[in-house]
Order: C-alpha cells, then structure tokens, then sequence
C-alpha cells in the first residue's frame, strides 16, 4: 500500500511556469474608456433623455514611452461603452493618447455636436488603472418638440 513517490514536475512546465510568473512581474496593464451618447435635444450634455448609441466607432491612438504609435479601434456596446485595454512590459507602457469619435451608425443620430471632437491626454496611470475619456455626443437632425 505504500504507492510510487510523487513524480517531480516536468522541466518544461516548470519553464512555463518560471516565463508567466518573470513576464507578470514587469508587465503593465492599462485602460482607457468613455461612452458615445445621441444628445437628444442638442444641448451638449447628457442628461435623461438622451441614449446610448451601440456600435459608434472610436479610435484610440497611443504613444508608448519608447515612441512606439498603437493605433486602437472600438465600438461601443448597447450601453454606449467602448473600452481598450492593453498588458505590455512596463518599459512599453502608453505614455499619452489621443481619442476621438469616428462615426455613429445610427440614422437618426449622426452629426457631432463638436465636429473637432478629440481628446488628448497624458497616460500617468499606475498599471491596472484606467482612464475615463469624458463622453462624445452626436446629435439628431431636428429636435424633439419635448426639448423645448
């Protein structure tokens, strides 16, 4: 009844497992989010009666601390949220990005209300944090009699 000893863990997978735990230890994990709102009565603020608009596109340009451009693109989800979210070593880490809207592909909701809409913004945050972008409105042709 004595059994076989425990078999010792292959080398392999103790290399495996020495990468992941050595890669965690510099790694950096950064987040940027905000929302795309139709701002129902054009009165450039969110407020009650506007709604969230699902799959407006959003790019999302960073540079990291060693000069290196990423380029994102988002859509947002039936909330009007749109988030990217990146783990690269430290050393690589976002250093400032710049976010703007690109289009909203709903018919009734399709002009921005700042036509040079984007917002740049230094990325200072310690990993595992994020930054909320403040949101990008568009609005409706004609404005509902109710706005008045």
């Amino acid at each position: 009844m004595g059994g076989s000893p425990p078999r010792p863990m292959p080398t392999p997978v103790l290399f495996f497992v020495f990468l992941f735990l050595a890669y965690r230890v510099g790694a950096w994990t950064g987040e940027i989010h905000g929302r795309v709102v139709c701002d129902v009565c054009g009165d450039s603020s969110v407020g009650p009666e506007d709604q969230a608009l699902e799959g407006a596109e959003v790019a999302v340009l960073c540079i990291t601390k060693t000069g290196e451009v990423i380029n994102y693109q988002a859509f947002t989800n039936a909330k009007g949220v749109y988030t990217v979210a990146e783990t690269m070593p430290e050393s690589e880490r976002w250093d400032s990005c710049l976010v703007r809207p690109i289009s909203s592909y709903h018919s009734h909701c399709t002009r921005r209300v700042d036509a040079n809409a984007g917002i740049k913004f230094s990325y200072n945050h310690p990993s595992g944090h994020s930054y909320a972008v403040r949101p990008f409105l568009y609005k409706t042709a004609s404005v509902p009699a109710y706005c008045a």
